[in-house]
């Protein structure tokens, strides 16, 4: 399956789901885990949470060093938590797979520290502070809880958001486009 047919697109039921933790780790969430890897990279995105490919499951995967074939760098989080949100809020004009053809600037802590289980089960501390894997980490964990990026806007904003991303996708956008031209 391509990720333009494989990602979930707004507004769909599933990107406003709270997801269930994943209870093992067997050979079904590693080949999840690879497909959303494929997907993301197919759609040149830095993160990807799996209600986004339709699996209600608490599963993310980051690159947000990938710039090629050869510089890709994941993480693959299960059942990720953030620990600690703090610092001082930062706007970031953040995209979204499953919002294709807009941006939307949203503002978050600025330090996060985040604790998930890796494919081997390990427990693992993620730690970003003023940079994209401190957004992208917040991004894709509220993904898990139900949340978008147009959640974070006000009732006004959230409408123009809205309508910008329907004439856009009207316009052809597919996922990993943030303008139609």
């Amino acid at each position: 399956m391509s990720a333009e047919k494989d990602i979930v697109c707004a507004p769909d039921d599933r990107l406003k789901t709270e997801c269930a933790p994943i209870q093992k780790i067997d050979d079904g969430v590693k080949a999840l885990a690879k497909r959303m890897l494929e997907d993301m990279y197919e759609s040149d995105g830095c993160g990807l949470a799996a209600p986004q490919v339709g699996e209600l499951v608490q599963l993310v995967v980051i690159d947000v060093d990938y710039s090629g074939a050869h510089d890709r760098n994941p993480y693959v989080l299960i059942n990720p938590k953030i620990v600690k949100a703090d610092g001082p809020e930062r706007p970031f004009n953040e995209g979204c797979l499953s919002y294709p053809g807009i941006s939307v600037e949203v503002s978050r802590p600025s330090h996060v520290v985040v604790q998930a289980l890796d494919l081997e089960g390990d427990l693992m501390q993620y730690e970003a502070q003023d940079n994209l894997l401190a957004v992208c980490l917040q991004h894709e964990i509220d993904h898990l809880h139900g949340i978008t990026m147009v959640d974070h806007l006000t009732p006004g904003q959230r409408v123009a958001a809205m309508r910008d991303y329907q004439q856009a996708v009207a316009a052809g956008a597919r996922p990993g486009e943030t303008s139609v031209d």
